[in-house]
């Protein structure tokens, strides 16, 4: 990962006036919303295709920054753009996807968030392997040197954040490395490696919202939703002489918000402390604000986190006025958006704004 100079970057910040920075796109409005209720300046890096809708919530952006194509955000212009800003970049879903995680490491504006976790949350191996040193219990796993071991229905999953795109079911190995072929022959990876093959757990699934806050050392559960995905939900609605004719999807459509039942949060709790504590050890300084525990809740309560997001998910989008979770720590509307706007204002008042930037 390239050496950024974040110091003499921030010495030239005029700490006052700062810019909340993200790209147009994923959770993007609540961002600047949140950004705004806190009284932040908003900078939108859109592509010129997508300005005009962006333009439509001028009361939410103060200043745009059009690009052609989402690479166009590591060049020398737009970085000048920013910085001239005083810009704090907080990254989505969308970041490490569509511009790379190599430009996004490389980027030469401050981030709020653990910028080495990009190159992990880009490989679904390195993450789960992080999971497990977390000691957070995660589903079995297979290898494509070892698939003849399948003895169970698997979900194979595909690299980066693509919202489902591209997964599958199957529990036959000879299926599984033929269709993985075809990946490999598509360019869609790179080999049998860069698939994830996970039992598939049956249960509900559950998205658990998180904010570390380094300012106040302190975890919050800010909220849970549930992904309505296509076509697999779709299928409940058709007979079931008709359901083996159609090969089920996971590609992400909304996000339904959920409360959980109150004995279920210690264990959620427990868990996004020790995905923090992992973080800390393995990438110091750690995770700083939101992330997301990918969850299955077994019938027993059992809960089984089969990946992780390490920065805000398109979930929290639910909660514009605040989860029920976040209203118990802040007594106010608390989206996640507002939470990082927060945490920002938190951390320059007190001068410890590089503790929350990477």
């Amino acid at each position: 990962m390239a050496k950024i100079d974040l110091e003499a970057i921030i010495k030239r910040y005029d700490l006052e006036n700062i810019s909340i920075a993200t790209l147009a796109s994923h959770s993007s409005l609540q961002i600047f919303h949140g950004a705004r209720a806190e009284g932040l300046n908003t900078v939108a890096i859109v592509e010129r295709s997508r300005l005009e809708f962006y333009r439509s919530f001028t009361r939410l952006i103060n200043d745009f920054i059009v690009v052609d194509r989402w690479s166009d955000l590591c060049s020398e212009s737009v970085v000048e753009k920013l910085r001239e800003l005083n810009s704090i970049i907080v990254p989505h879903g969308s970041l490490v996807e569509y511009v790379g995680s190599e430009c996004a490491e490389s980027l030469g504006v401050p981030i709020f968030g653990l910028r080495s976790l990009y190159r992990v949350e880009a490989s679904q191996r390195l993450k789960m392997d992080l999971l497990k040193r977390g000691k957070i219990p995660v589903p079995r796993s297979f290898s494509g040197r070892d698939l003849d071991d399948i003895d169970t229905l698997v979900i194979v999953k595909l690299p980066g954040a693509k919202g489902g795109r591209g997964y599958f079911l199957s529990r036959d190995p000879a299926e599984i490395r033929l269709r993985l072929k075809r990946l490999i022959d598509e360019g869609v990876i790179s080999s049998t490696d860069d698939a994830l093959i996970q039992e598939y757990v049956v249960g509900v699934t559950a998205y658990f919202h998180y904010f570390y806050s380094p300012i106040l050392d302190r975890l919050e559960i800010l909220g849970c939703d549930i992904r309505y995905e296509s076509n697999v939900d779709g299928l409940k609605r058709l007979p079931n002489k008709y359901i083996e004719e159609i090969e089920p999807t996971f590609t992400v459509i909304g996000n339904i918000p959920m409360v959980l039942r109150e004995s279920l949060l210690l264990k959620v709790y427990d868990y996004g402390m020790r995905f923090v504590n992992e973080t800390k050890r393995s990438l110091p300084p750690g995770i700083i604000g939101p992330f997301c525990l990918e969850s299955i809740v077994r019938d027993n309560g059992d809960i089984v986190v089969f990946e992780f997001s390490g920065r805000i998910v398109a979930g929290t989008n639910l909660y514009i006025d605040g989860s029920p979770y976040s209203w118990l720590y802040w007594d106010e509307p608390m989206s996640v958006g507002r939470r990082i706007a927060r945490e920002i204002k938190m951390a320059r008042d007190r001068r410890l704004i590089k503790k929350i930037l990477t």
